[in-house]
């Protein structure tokens, strides 16, 4: 019989290194079905809270051919002109099995670059059938080169039995359709070899929460850190993000005396150098092994700014070596020999080698090298997943996984393609409601929001279709959307205009207050429930506290505020006397050292100059000042290359 406690457990985010001793004492390794809940889905490489804000509804609309999904007619436009789509085109021509996503995006990552810089590559349609060497042509002619004929290339890329991302616990306290899931990447090899012990060795790796530091002096005045800690660094498209942070989580006590659990980023470094060559892809480097070197001025600044990413990153690391060399684990992602040479070429006092057992990949799909995408994988790592499975349904799903790929095995037949289910009108009408509503409240169009939810006479408790759809399951109905989003104005709109129950429970059992993540939205359910009063929904039951004003509400925001600012404005006076006293001393010595000489006789240094003229600045200004002194550089460059 399921535990209450540890089903309450579950409804908020558990730590990998600081599980709760309820749950910890009775986990156990999953038996059984280990083999089949591994053969679940890979975790979408988003948190939950961001899958819900950048998932649209699943709707009918596949492209059978490489098993792709799109929400509307400008995402299947983008699949039919992607190097996906065009590359099992030419695989199935040739009479071979597609790729699906994943195995596509793991052939493409070994090749020298990805498609380019951007969050999401997409390619042009001037590149699919030219006589360059673009990535889908690339990809074909290494395969085929790797095996000799394109159907060994695609059995090569499929091939293999490679191991679940994922170890399956079950818990004694829980219902036995429910798993906890953790990924095999944090832990060592060793612990990986034997996982009859992957219990006992998360026990061991419990660690104590941290005390946070309550200001920035307090934490430069501290020793360096000790605790356990990871290193995480991507590199690709001229992004570079680096980050050292510690597994033990540090607790905020936040207004009324609230604990929360944040992670404690020890030091962290981000670069960025235009290296990629704009809607051609690829280094400049690559392009100039495969077609010789190019004369123009954008070949040399991006050569130029290869070798200067190549000098900051060593450095980095080379500051880092210490921490580095501690890290309990290293997850890196370098696309690309360019990049995968920055970090592991053997150098003088090189930091990163190959070879190291504590080397990790990230085990799902990353986006630009940013430090909020960093933090965005810390957090997908040492989380743990919680999976409901329907045991039998799944032992089903593998017969018939099974009986498929027997029919596949003989000799090939035309089969008739399956006919998709046709929808009622209702169900239709469901559909165009709900993808309308959740794109209105996603880009915060309150005034239109009211007028379709009025035209369209849609009831304040109309839930999103499908409901098994993992975004639908989630925020069920619009208010869930709207606080899941952190969007105050729709949030206050939909109670007080458009009269949304926020007592409605979600698929988790949580109400739409439980999922507001910043302080603006839970003030606007409390403000709505000042304005409605307390007879119009059970708040209590709704989870929401006690009523505000909307008067308080903003002159607490003002005061904070204002305190922030005084803070700042005290913090920079700190800095200013500090910095005046340096140049004091600064003076003193160099007198001592001249001999007495006014320093008005001493010319000073192009440095000493550069640092006068960003004295007081803030790092943002003294960053922004740096961009346009190297713009002008090379553009005196450039000036100077073609007087030449």
């Amino acid at each position: 019989m399921a535990d209450p406690r540890v089903e309450e457990l579950l409804k908020r985010p558990l730590y990998v290194y600081d599980l709760p001793q309820e749950l910890l004492s009775t986990l156990t390794t999953k038996t059984g079905t280990q083999e089949i809940a591994e053969k679940t889905p890979e975790p979408t490489p988003e948190d939950p809270e961001l899958a819900a804000q950048e998932s649209a509804i699943a709707s009918s609309t596949l492209c059978s051919l490489c098993n792709v999904t799109y929400r509307n007619v400008e995402e299947q436009r983008g699949h039919v002109r992607s190097d996906h789509h065009r590359y099992n085109i030419k695989t199935q021509l040739r009479g071979n099995a597609p790729l699906d996503e994943a195995q596509f995006v793991k052939a493409v990552g070994e090749l020298d670059e990805s498609i380019s810089g951007s969050e999401s590559s997409e390619s042009d349609d001037d590149e699919a059938e030219g006589g360059t060497d673009t990535t889908l042509t690339a990809l074909l002619k290494r395969q085929a080169k790797l095996s000799g004929s394109p159907e060994e290339a695609t059995n090569t890329v499929q091939g293999g039995t490679a191991k679940q991302p994922l170890f399956w616990l079950s818990s004694s306290g829980l219902p036995s359709n429910k798993s906890l899931g953790v990924y095999r990447a944090i832990f060592s090899n060793i612990e990986q070899d034997e996982p009859g012990h992957l219990v006992d060795t998360l026990r061991r790796k419990q660690l104590a929460p941290i005390k946070a530091r309550t200001n920035k002096a307090q934490a430069q005045q501290s020793p360096p850190d000790s605790s356990p800690h990871i290193f995480m660094c991507m590199i690709g498209g001229g992004h570079f993000a680096a980050m050292l942070v510690s597994l033990a989580p540090e607790i905020h006590r936040k207004q009324g005396g609230v604990e929360e659990r944040q992670a404690r980023v020890i030091a962290h470094k981000t670069f960025h150098r235009y290296t990629t060559r704009r809607k051609q892809g690829g280094s400049q480097s690559a392009s100039d092994a495969s077609r010789g070197a190019a004369h123009s001025a954008g070949s040399s600044l991006r050569r130029y700014n290869e070798a200067a990413l190549e000098k900051d990153i060593r450095e980095l690391l080379a500051d880092w070596k210490e921490m580095i060399d501690s890290s309990e684990l290293l997850f890196i992602r370098a696309t690309g020999k360019t990049n995968k040479r920055i970090l592991f070429e053997k150098y003088d006092n090189h930091v990163l080698k190959q070879n190291d057992p504590r080397l990790r990949g990230f085990p799902f799909n990353t986006r630009r090298a940013t430090q909020g995408e960093l933090m965005r994988c810390f957090k997908e790592l040492t989380r743990v997943k919680v999976s409901e499975i329907d045991e039998a349904a799944l032992a089903a799903a593998a017969a018939a996984a099974e009986a498929k790929k027997k029919e596949e095995s003989k000799p090939s037949t035309p089969r008739p393609q399956p006919q998709k289910p046709k929808l009622s009108k209702e169900e239709e009408e469901a559909l165009l409601h709900t993808s309308q509503v959740q794109a209105l409240i996603r880009r915060s169009k309150v005034p239109a929001l009211m007028s379709y939810l009025s035209n369209n006479s849609i009831p304040s408790s109309f839930t999103f279709t499908p409901a098994d759809s993992t975004q639908n399951f989630r925020s069920p109905t619009p208010l869930h959307l709207a606080a899941n989003l952190d969007a105050p104005a729709v949030v206050a709109a939909l109670l007080t205009r458009a009269g949304a129950d926020p007592t409605i429970a979600n698929g988790e059992g949580r109400t739409p207050f439980e999922l507001a993540g910043d302080r603006p939205t839970r003030d606007a359910f409390r403000i709505s429930r000042h304005e409605l009063g307390e007879s119009k929904w059970d708040w209590a039951m709704a989870k929401v506290p006690s009523a505000v004003s909307k008067t308080d509400a903003d002159s607490r925001a003002e005061r904070e505020k204002k305190a922030a600012e005084e803070e700042e404005t005290s913090r920079r006076k700190l800095d200013l006397e500090r910095l005046k006293k340096e140049d004091a001393e600064r003076e003193a010595h160099q007198r001592a050292s001249k001999g007495g000489r006014a320093l008005g006789a001493v010319e000073k240094t192009g440095a000493e100059k550069r640092d006068e003229e960003t004295r007081g600045m803030t790092p943002e200004m003294r960053m922004r000042l740096e961009r346009e002194r190297r713009a002008r550089a090379a553009e005196e460059r450039f000036r100077r290359m073609q007087n030449n």
